[in-house]
């Protein structure tokens, strides 16, 4: 009888229980957990996933490496060649570019010593200096000097300005027929008046200065 009441006793209570509806809930919140926990599972995969997975992950990181490490190779190849261009610049710059208070000068006496080679007479000459765009010591100085003389005489002076060894650029030749010419009188060989624009570059040393 004793055993018989306890075990009723036993049920009463479960029936309660199960019939109280914080229970129920209590119940259907940690379902709702595990089934959140099962899914979270499934989708991050914290044990590592099967063999597939470990091995496609692997190859994906693999080949990210690979890219990385190609790109950084190319990157040091580029830090290298402008590293090299910066080296043979400020060499360039150093042989060949001098002060803008002196270009001038200097630029003038060796293309009036190569007219006196060529054995061609120099004409008065325009000196104009620029300020270069993006740059605070250097300019571009542009000198316009006449010449006159024959054609032979002409391309001598041509060929010596060109072999120079200061850094000029002939930006353009202007021939024009002397005032004999033009009026129709021939004496000996024929002459010609050239203009000849020849552009150079100096470092201004008040830009460099600041």
């Amino acid at each position: 009888m004793l055993k018989n009441f306890k075990l009723a006793e036993k049920l009463h209570w479960k029936q309660v229980r199960f019939k109280d509806p914080r229970v129920l809930m209590r119940a259907l919140i940690g379902v709702l957990l595990a089934a959140n926990l099962a899914m979270a599972v499934v989708a991050f995969k914290p044990f590592g996933g099967s063999a597939d997975d470990l091995r496609r992950d692997q190859q994906t990181l693999s080949a990210q490496l690979q890219a990385l490490q190609t790109k950084l190779g190319g990157s040091k190849s580029l830090v290298a060649k402008v590293e090299i261009a910066r080296t043979e610049g400020d060499e360039f710059l150093s042989e060949y570019v001098i002060s803008s208070r002196s270009m001038a000068e200097a630029t003038l006496a060796e293309m009036t010593k190569a007219a006196t080679d060529a054995g061609i007479r120099a004409l008065p000459s325009v000196t104009a200096t620029d300020p270069i765009e993006g740059s605070d010591t250097l300019e571009m100085v542009t000198i316009t000097q006449g010449f006159e003389g024959t054609y032979a005489a002409l391309t001598k002076l041509v060929n010596l300005l060109e072999k120079s060894p200061r850094f000029l650029i002939l930006d353009s030749m202007q021939l024009n027929a002397t005032q004999q010419q033009q009026n129709g009188v021939q004496g000996g060989p024929q002459v010609i008046n050239v203009t000849l624009k020849v552009i150079t570059f100096a470092r201004d040393e008040a830009g460099a200065a600041l």
